[in-house]
């Protein structure tokens, strides 16, 4: 986590990044080229307070990796702690995550009201769509793949939550997730010209700065691609 600062309460957003460790290293805080930048440095370096959680069986943590499912309880719990914080206004937490994180985010989404706005870039619909490098196995029975697939549960989703990727990444999922949205406040935003990695710098610029002006009592965030675009090339 970013350290406590004195003062006023300020907003904060978890992040959960991409790949299947979910533990912390020095790829959480160590800045890499703009194209392929997964730190999310950005959001802390804007003033708001930033929290990467170690999940279950990561960094030492008890407990083993159960591919989606007590993971979600961990991020649960990690907004829980970081609410209490005395520099953290617990009405302005926020959660975001990247290819994998994106899924987690957006099954966390589904599964509580608690995050003020959630992020998620670059998510698969279901996580057999990673096909052998998923930590389902190909051919898991459905009850086992189903509660793991966001795509089930987008419906249920109250928290106005923004789903973001390059046209030449993932964003070949947002047709059928877009059918399964129903009246949940989610926002599919695709970004043209950009990979599964481009978008996520400029993301980073749109998100901290749409966070700190998020400063009334309803949600006042709006991300659009053209911004996010706008933010590829400062």
């Amino acid at each position: 986590m970013t350290p406590v600062k004195p003062g006023a309460r300020l907003p904060a957003i978890i992040w959960i990044h991409g790949g299947f460790g979910w533990g912390i290293d020095e790829f959480a805080w160590t800045p890499a080229e703009r194209d392929n930048d997964q730190s999310a440095i950005a959001l802390r370096k804007a003033g708001i307070a930033e929290m990467y959680p170690a999940l279950r069986g990561a960094s030492q943590n008890p407990g083993s990796p159960e591919c989606f499912l007590g993971e979600v309880d961990d991020v649960l719990a990690a907004a829980e702690f970081l609410a209490k914080r005395p520099d953290v206004d617990p009405q302005r937490i926020y959660l975001g995550g990247h290819s994998t994180g994106g899924l987690m985010v957006l099954l966390a989404a589904e599964s509580t009201t608690r995050f003020r706005a959630v992020f998620s870039f670059g998510p698969v619909a279901d996580p057999r769509q990673y096909g052998t490098s998923s930590c389902v196995p190909q051919g898991a029975a459905d009850n086992e793949a189903r509660p793991r697939a966001p795509i089930e549960y987008l419906h249920e989703i109250v928290t106005p939550t923004f789903i973001i990727e390059g046209e030449r990444g993932n964003a070949a999922v947002f047709p059928m997730m877009r059918k399964r949205v129903g009246k949940a406040p989610v926002t599919f935003v695709t970004v043209p010209g950009a990979d599964h990695f481009a978008s996520l710098a400029p993301g980073y610029d749109v998100i901290a700065k749409a966070i700190l002006a998020d400063t009334g009592d309803k949600l006042a965030i709006q991300i659009t691609a053209d911004a996010i675009k706008a933010a590829m090339h400062p």
